[in-house]
């Protein structure tokens, strides 16, 4: 995926992903290769950059698989909850959004008051500010 400038020379938080979840975020990102290539490759580029930590000592403020996240559009300046799901649980109508979306797979790792950047596919720029997280 070409990447505007400016994306690549922003800087990217630091995430932390449990475990148990990035071996399956990676092989998805792997199996989602072919089917939508820009995504994969931003979610495998994520996934690579992880802190990985054994999931007892994941901590709850972090945003999962699964998890509620209440983020501000920096771009549209709209604030959205949403949970982050794996691509057969999506459901936009019920504010469910797979991960292997351009915002999911900016979304997996933070924490609230992080903020990130990431590239559509259409060449802008997408960014987001985690306000709250949620965790069951």
């Amino acid at each position: 995926m070409s990447r505007p400038a400016e994306f690549k020379n922003t800087t990217r938080p630091r995430i932390i992903v449990p475990a148990s979840e990035h071996a399956r975020l990676t092989a998805l990102a792997d199996a989602a290769e072919k089917r939508a290539p820009e995504v994969a490759e931003y979610l495998t580029d994520e996934l690579t950059r992880a802190e990985i930590v054994k999931d007892e000592n994941f901590d709850p403020n972090i945003v999962r698989m699964g998890s509620r996240v209440t983020y501000l559009d920096e771009v549209s300046g709209r604030t959205r909850t949403v949970t982050l799901v794996y691509p057969d649980a999506a459901d936009i109508e019920q504010n469910k959004i797979s991960i292997l979306t351009p915002i999911g797979a900016a979304l997996i790792g933070l924490s609230p008051s992080q903020s990130i950047t990431w590239p559509n596919p259409d060449g802008r720029i997408g960014a987001l500010k985690v306000l709250s997280v949620e965790n069951e």
